[in-house]
């Protein structure tokens, strides 16, 4: 049974088309996996599907009283918001029927009321608020933040102060006490951390209803979809399995094609070097004719064009001094300690990846040792020579400016031609160059940050989760340029297949915490 049906969708922003004329089916029960490179549409497609966006063209259905949920990689929790509010927001429906049912009571009291029908509609909304344990709301809301690690975090903690993987787990945990019938999943294992992840991947191996799911997590794909649905040159393309079986499938097609064309080609040339000789003679003339309608009426094979793969060469610096830091006695956090005294160091040289459980104070030790944010207790001695290149984790603010603009701010000395080389190099294509760094994808975002590390000289790369929302093919070079920078390294990551080809030590910052988690 069809649970949606997406029919010739067209879409495209300004001038740069996203799909052309696409069609996607959802079955009750199956579990897709949307994959593609950054700005392929992946997100948009999930916001046309859910009525956020409309379309150019086409039509989207949902069968009849589904309940869709959608993880929103970029969804925004209000300000002021306590998690118990949040998380209990997700039974919204339920408080309206119970509103509903307050409304009719005051009904018949008027005059004329048909008392029966109006007894009979409170008696199907009761029942709704009965099936669905409206009088445990409280007790359902605390059980998944247990399962979720959230209950240490404190559920009366305004939302606005946490961290962006508790925010993201506070997203998750108000989608499954909604119990919808379909999931729409965009990045969710985006700063989640291990232990996590992996609930999260039995979770959706047992899930017994549809979900559509967005990741760049191959491990994960692997582990819980049957099916993928592949966006690449506007088009949208099925196919059955699991991600690595799509890999090869998908390249033997694309070498197909490749030689196809290339035969296509050869016989092209062919055709039109005997109608070039022969159409003028008399004797061959009717030849040349036929070989140029067959060449009129050939449906000519066409490459997709080729996306700019991502090259990250960082920009080294003259060595550092020995000692890239030393912590004394250092105590971490804002108002309460995060951190019992810690009394690290750092040499040159070494590619430390600080690991462990959200909001235990990974990105605050990286900020104190930066000298970004004060300690409540120690000191932290840097040493000379150092030139930082630093990726934060997240940027709040709204950028407007045009990547052109936002890379030429950096790099005044820069012409034009060398901006837009420098940012082609990072994997973007001319129409995302030429956009507002606001309207890009997570991954796109990522990729004009990294190009301003990558062209400044460094010897300490300060990195902050980079490979959320960065594609397949960005990681893996990611991967590959940190194996092979001779600086210092400092990095948070929840992705093993990504730190450990890199880390020279592992730091399990939950050895240090004072959070109970």
């Amino acid at each position: 049974m069809s649970v949606l049906n997406v029919q010739n969708l067209s879409h495209g922003f300004g001038d740069r088309a996203i799909f052309n004329n696409v069609s996607f089916r959802l079955l009750k029960g199956e579990h897709v996996g949307l994959v593609g490179a950054n700005g392929e549409g992946k997100s948009t497609f999930m916001n046309i599907v859910t009525g956020k966006l409309q379309p150019d063209e086409g039509k989207v259905e949902w069968s009849r009283k589904v309940r869709v949920g959608y993880l929103d990689q970029h969804a925004v929790l209000q300000k002021g918001t306590t998690m118990r509010d949040a998380l209990s927001s997700a039974f919204q429906y339920l408080f309206d029927a119970e509103s509903e049912i307050n409304e009719l009571y005051g009904k018949m009291g008027d005059e004329g009321a048909d008392i029966d029908a109006l007894l009979a509609e409170v008696g199907e909304l009761q029942e709704t608020l009965d099936s669905n344990d409206f009088y445990q709301i409280n007790s359902k809301v605390e059980e998944v933040a247990r399962g979720l690690g959230l209950d240490a975090v404190g559920l009366d903690r305004d939302v606005d102060d946490l961290s962006g993987g508790q925010r993201t787990k506070v997203l998750l945990a108000k989608l499954l006490l909604e119990k919808p019938e379909i999931l729409l999943l965009d990045e969710p294992t985006n700063y989640l951390d291990e232990q996590h992840i992996e609930w999260l991947k039995r979770y959706l191996q047992e899930y017994e209803n549809a979900f559509i799911l967005i990741s760049h997590d191959i491990p994960f794909l692997n582990n819980v979809v049957n099916l993928i649905y592949h966006m690449e040159n506007q088009e949208l393309n099925r196919y059955a399995g699991d991600y690595d079986n799509f890999v090869k499938i998908h390249e033997m097609k694309k070498q197909q094609l490749e030689s196809a064309y290339k035969r296509q080609q050869q016989e092209i040339a062919d055709l039109k070097d005997f109608v070039a000789r022969n159409k003028a003679s008399v004797a061959t003339r009717n030849m040349a004719m036929s070989r140029q309608k067959k060449l009129d009426k050939m449906e000519v094979i066409e490459l997709g064009k080729e996306k700019p793969k991502p090259e990250f060469n960082f920009k080294e610096a003259r060595a550092a001094s020995r000692y890239i830091f030393e912590a004394e006695d250092l105590v971490i956090g804002y108002n309460e300690p995060l951190s019992r005294p810690l009394n690290l160091k750092m040499e040159r040289g070494q590619k430390i990846a600080f690991v462990g459980a959200n909001g235990i104070g990974k990105s605050t030790l990286l900020k104190s040792i930066l000298g970004l944010i004060k300690p409540i207790s120690g000191k932290v001695e840097r040493g000379e020579y150092q030139h930082i290149g630093y990726f934060e984790q997240e940027v709040k603010e709204s950028n407007y400016n045009t990547c052109i603009e936002e890379i030429w701010s950096e790099f005044p000395s820069m012409n034009q031609a060398e901006v837009r080389a420098a940012l082609a190099k990072c994997g973007l294509t001319t129409k995302h160059i030429e956009s507002k760094v606001e309207v890009l994808s997570g991954g796109e975002k990522a990729k004009v940050r990294l190009c301003k590390i990558i062209n400044t000289e460094t010897n300490i790369l300060i990195l902050d989760e980079p490979t959320n929302h960065l594609d397949v093919d960005a990681k893996e070079e990611l991967k590959r340029a940190l194996k092979a920078y001779r600086g210092s390294i400092l990095m948070v990551s929840h992705e093993p297949d990504f730190y450990r080809e890199i880390a020279t030590d592992i730091w399990n910052c939950e050895d240090w915490t004072t959070k109970v988690f």
